[in-house]
């Protein structure tokens, strides 16, 4: 067990998979705690001070399902492996040689089991300087290795970017939930000076100015992050492009509420099916789909890189023949940047080698596809398809068609490709020919005709005869009697002997030989890889664009119009989430949305229910995925670059933080009145609703004021406050709309409609219908609201209003038969309980008189 407290003490905050033979065993508290993440048994082996030591374990074969687990449950876990052979041990007269080879955690997944397919694996690395925030972030699945710099109040909009599996954080920088969850013990972040020469010596050059111009603290952070990965790995750097620094390229900054409202990857409740990701993904590999999703979490606000995203798509929607060629090459196309992470970092297999294979060969076909003039984003990925044709070649020559899952498995070479591995494979796998031949010589030799030859498991292959023939064999020098039993006798000779030991070793040559040759295939493929990672990146960015094709293929998405003024002209919009959930047959209502210069901010009122926050969001979806360079549901769009979106629509509490659903709004709403700025778009609902009726309404007036005054953003405010209309001859760019709807028969029909104009009621009472409050509560509840209607204020020209407090209506007089009318339904009575009713009201009346 001293091995199993050596590794515990390097790694005291990890669980630690401790190599023996076939499973890797768990003691312990780790086990304890695995046994019920796990939900296997729990055991014990042995003792330890004078008590048993608990004990559960996995199959090494299947260990990667368990990891997988234990990871989502917020585990990490030292991977300790047996580093020598039994032989070897036993030469030493000493316990098989154990060490901790790899610490897995969140941020260092690199298996297919482990690792969401159209999701990045981020781990990332911040240090705080001064005002700012170095941080970088790598995906060692990928080799993508990225940093930048921002002010200090930027970084949670940098984190809600991201979206880290894991994160590495010094001391004293301070990490919101749910980031908070996935950092990393603390680690000290090296000195600047030490930063740059760890990343130097990393990438093997004299300066990292090579790979351009990193802030200190942003420098100090990629130093970190590639500390960390280093001690995940047992002192080993994975294969890692080489840093790139992001923080000057242009994107659009949401933070973190903002991401969590629209729903742009998954939903506050972690589901991904209802999603803006789900609503316009048509890729059909699982790097174009990470690609996808990165793009939509990191818009640009760089003009001429989104046209030029649009420029591709748009020219493939007329491209029949060529864009069905590229879809059926990107079909088949498999993820070599994953596999190319798992071949450098050792943990590849032939399967992994194969999709490199079939990757090249993707690639290739890709760009015979793309033949002739394409535009720019085309041409470029088309330029890099095909890095390697020798190596495509060899691959090709020398694996299987379909390879095992893993080498020790066999037949993952091509007979023909190496002659001394067919050899061995020829002793291997012809060895039952052999002994049937050999079987009928002996036979023949010594004139036993039921002279069998059998493999036993203890002692090899034997001459196997019946009892009545052996003393014939005793008496045969070069036989050697092994076994006698009741109805047979086994024997053996040299050659039998001699055969055995070469059949057993053939195996063994076979399977070394062969992973010899998968070694030297890996060496050939990572001489190669800076331009397989490239090629791999090329048809990710093929599978987008062509994702974005099939998506406005139909015509009822368009290309928008992207400018660099403060232009939001939308016709037709549609909200992407909300259409794609609709069953069949059900059709979207579309609406229009400008906010030009002169009418910049919409202010927008109208009952619960009938569409406010779809169409508050739809139009920061469309902006999104107009920065993104896709299309957008919409006939028509015109849209000037945003360089920050908020959103701050729904409301939630965070009470394990002490903070209540209103105050959680208040801070939502001082984050936009503390960073909007002209170019910003911004989309607000209820505010002000949290807290009581006139305070709220005072607060949503003093924001849309200093929203239209002072940071001038484009913005639509939706309000149950009716009376903020009357404030239209003050804001002259902001314009009243309202969500329309009927009333018929005494019900509420709501149309999902925006037209200009002021509502004037909620309907608040009607939605409590609708959700099925008790019909008597509801009739108080309509009585009341007539007594406060009556009473009520607006706002008017002689503002501010506070000066005169509002009455609060006194409870009428308890009236048996106004409240008994009040209840009552009519449209919900049958007949008989209608001819019921009005005996009661009847009665009620007679006993009134």
């Amino acid at each position: 067990m001293q091995a199993w407290f050596t590794a515990k003490a390097a790694h005291p905050d990890a669980l630690v998979f401790f190599r023996m033979g076939d499973f890797y065993e768990l003691f312990f508290a780790d086990a304890e705690a695995a046994s019920a993440a796990l939900d296997i048994a729990l055991t014990h082996r042995g003792e330890h001070a004078g008590a048993p030591v608990p004990m559960c374990g996995v199959p090494a074969h299947s260990a990667e399902l368990y990891l997988a687990r234990l990871i989502r449950r917020g585990f990490r876990v030292a991977v300790t492996e047996q580093v020598e052979s039994p032989a070897e041990a036993k030469a030493r007269k000493a316990p098989i040689r154990r060490e901790v080879v790899r610490l897995v955690t969140p941020g260092t997944l690199v298996e297919d089991a482990l690792l969401d397919s159209a999701r990045p694996n981020l781990l990332a690395a911040f240090v705080q300087l001064r005002d700012r925030v170095g941080g970088a972030w790598l995906d060692i699945s990928t080799g993508m290795f990225e940093t930048t710099s921002v002010p200090l109040a930027e970084f949670p909009a940098l984190l809600g970017r991201l979206d880290p599996a894991e994160i590495v954080v010094p001391e004293g920088l301070d990490l919101d939930d749910p980031y908070a969850e996935r950092a990393a013990p603390p680690r000290d972040a090296p000195p600047v000076d030490l930063a740059r020469k760890i990343l130097a010596e990393a990438f093997d050059v004299a300066n990292i100015d090579a790979f351009g111009t990193f802030d200190h603290e942003e420098a100090q952070a990629a130093a970190l992050a590639l500390e960390y990965v280093r001690s995940t790995q047992a002192g080993k750097l994975p294969r890692l492009s080489s840093p790139v620094p992001v923080g000057r390229s242009g994107t659009l900054a949401m933070d973190r509420a903002t991401r969590a409202s629209l729903d742009i990857l998954a939903a506050r409740d972690g589901d991904t099916k209802h999603t803006l990701f789900a609503a316009v993904d048509r890729t059909l590999s699982a790097p174009g789909a990470r690609l996808l999703a990165a793009r939509l979490s990191a818009p640009l606000t760089d003009v001429a890189t989104i046209v030029t995203r649009q420029d591709g798509w748009v020219y493939l929607i007329e491209e029949h023949a060529t864009v069905t060629a590229l879809r059926a090459t990107l079909k088949r196309a498999p993820d070599m940047a994953r596999a190319l992470g798992r071949l450098a970092l050792g943990r590849g297999g032939p399967r992994d080698l194969a999709a490199i294979r079939d990757g090249l060969r993707a690639g290739a076909d890709a760009a015979a596809a793309l033949s002739g003039m394409v535009p720019r984003e085309l041409a470029d990925a088309r330029d890099v398809l095909t890095p390697a044709p020798a190596l495509a070649a060899e691959l090709t020559r020398a694996l299987a068609d379909p390879v095992p899952l893993r080498a020790d498995d066999g037949n993952a070479i091509q007979p023909g490709y190496d002659g001394e591995l067919d050899a061995h494979r020829h002793l291997r796998d012809d060895a039952r020919q052999i002994v049937a031949a050999l079987q009928v010589e002996y036979a023949q030799r010594y004139g036993v005709a039921a002279l069998k030859i059998k493999h036993h498991a203890q002692l090899g292959y034997v001459i196997e005869v019946p009892s009545a023939a052996a003393e014939k064999l005793r008496a045969n020098p070069d036989l050697v009697l092994r076994q006698s039993m009741a109805s047979s006798a086994r024997f053996t000779n040299a050659e039998i002997v001699d055969l055995d030991r070469r059949i057993a070793e053939a195996a063994d040559r076979a399977g070394a030989r062969e992973r010899a040759i998968l070694d030297h295939l890996t060496k050939l493929v990572l001489a190669d890889a800076g331009g397989i990672s490239i090629a791999a990146d090329a048809l990710a960015a093929l599978d987008v664009a062509q994702s974005a094709a099939h998506l406005a293929a139909p015509g009822t998405w368009a290309r928008p119009n992207i400018t660099d003024g403060t232009d939001f002209c939308v016709q037709g919009g549609r909200h992407p989430v909300v259409e794609a959930a609709l069953d069949p047959g059900d059709a979207f209502v579309p609406n229009g949305c400008d906010l030009s210069a002169d009418q910049r901010l919409m202010l927008l009122t109208g009952p619960n229910m009938a569409g406010k926050s779809t169409f508050l969001r739809q139009n920061a979806l469309i902006l999104i995925l107009a920065q993104a360079g896709l299309p957008v549901p919409a006939t028509l769009a015109r849209i000037g670059v945003a360089d920050r979106l908020f959103s701050r629509v729904g409301a939630q509490d965070e009470l394990a933080r002490g903070r209540s659903t209103f105050m959680v709004e208040m801070t939502e709403t001082a984050a936009i009145l503390n960073q909007a700025g002209p170019r910003s778009f911004v989309i607000v609902d209820e505010i002000g609703r949290g807290t009581a009726t006139w305070d709220g309404l005072a607060i949503a007036w003093a924001v849309l004021e200093a929203l239209h005054d002072t940071l001038r953003s484009r913005t639509i405010f939706a309000t149950h406050f009716h009376e903020l209309a009357g404030l239209t001859g003050r804001l002259p760019a902001m314009r009243p709309h309202a969500m329309q709807v009927k009333e018929w028969r005494g019900k509420v029909v709501f149309l999902h409609e925006v037209a200009e104009g002021a509502g004037g009621r909620s309907y608040g009472v009607h939605v409590a219908r609708l959700a099925g409050v008790p019909a008597p509560v509801v009739a108080r509840a309509t009585t009341l609201l007539a007594e406060l209607e009556k009473r009520g204020t607006g706002v008017g020209e002689d503002m501010p209003l506070f000066a005169a407090q509002v009455s609060t209506p006194q409870p009428t007089p308890h009236d048996p038969l106004h409240e008994a009318l009040a209840a009552l339904d009519p449209d919900a009575l049958s007949p008989r309980d209608a001819h019921a009713a009005l005996y009661r009201l009847k009665n009620l009346l007679n006993d009134d008189a």
